[in-house]
């Protein structure tokens, strides 16, 4: 090992003069930082449209008085909640198909069905690739402190090698090995943040889908009464 002031103390100069080994894990643990960031990115936005498209879906609802005016005023627009008014309308056209067999409870709990699949695949889809916040949130800091070991482990054998205890000289290796685990901490902290931020986030829009939900399964239910079991029903329109 040359002396203290012979090294570049600066982080890419420890790194350039780190171990292989500990260059890797540093390299690896920036990749996750890179990739956090990256997904971050990507769903905030997509987490943001979706509520945004959720809560301008209930403020229609406000004023949607049977499931007909639902599936007009939804009619072109995209999302989970156009969805969840198109799965109503299918489940609607297919109960009259049963004439007077059709049971108005046995159709309030197939749109129940229809409704809470949407809203499971929804959120899957929403939380696809969050699952990768928490474990670069958990294993960074492992992988970091890996890395410490192993310059701290080579730092110990140079002064094994030297036959000398002079801090100049340890310290410069001890100091590489260190900026591994400052590397996993500045990987796993924002992680293991974000991957809160984010389930939070899904969490609330579940809520937002579930209001949508809630207010149309009402509607059904009050246009299943007006119509009564054995009366045509509504006519909506074919998607």
């Amino acid at each position: 090992m040359t002396p203290l002031a012979a090294h570049d103390l600066s982080p890419w100069g420890m790194f350039l003069a780190a171990d292989i080994v500990v260059q890797a894990v540093m390299v690896g643990l920036v990749a996750a930082s890179v990739l956090v960031w990256t997904i971050a990115l990507v769903k905030g936005l997509e987490l943001a449209g979706a509520s945004a498209r959720a809560r301008r879906s209930l403020r229609l609802l406000e004023d949607v008085t049977s499931l007909e005016e639902a599936q007009r005023a939804f009619a072109g627009r995209g999302g989970v909640p156009a969805a969840l008014v198109r799965a109503l309308a299918e489940e609607w056209r297919e109960s009259e198909g049963l004439g007077p067999r059709r049971d108005p409870a046995g159709v309030r709990e197939r749109a129940a069905i229809r409704l809470a699949r949407l809203e499971k695949a929804a959120s899957r889809r929403l939380a696809a690739g969050t699952g990768l916040l928490a474990i670069t949130a958990s294993a960074a800091p492992f992988l970091g402190l890996f890395g410490t070991v192993w310059g701290i482990m080579n730092a110990f054998i140079g002064i094994a090698a030297t036959q000398t205890t002079n801090l100049a000289v340890v310290a410069p290796g001890i100091a590489e090995a260190l900026l591994a685990t400052g590397v996993g901490l500045v990987a796993a902290i924002p992680a293991a943040v974000l991957y809160n931020v984010f389930a939070r986030g899904i969490a609330a829009y579940r809520g937002l889908l579930g209001d949508v939900s809630a207010r149309l399964a009402r509607q059904l239910s009050r246009d299943l009464d007006a119509t009564g079991a054995d009366a045509p029903g509504l006519r909506l329109a074919a998607e």
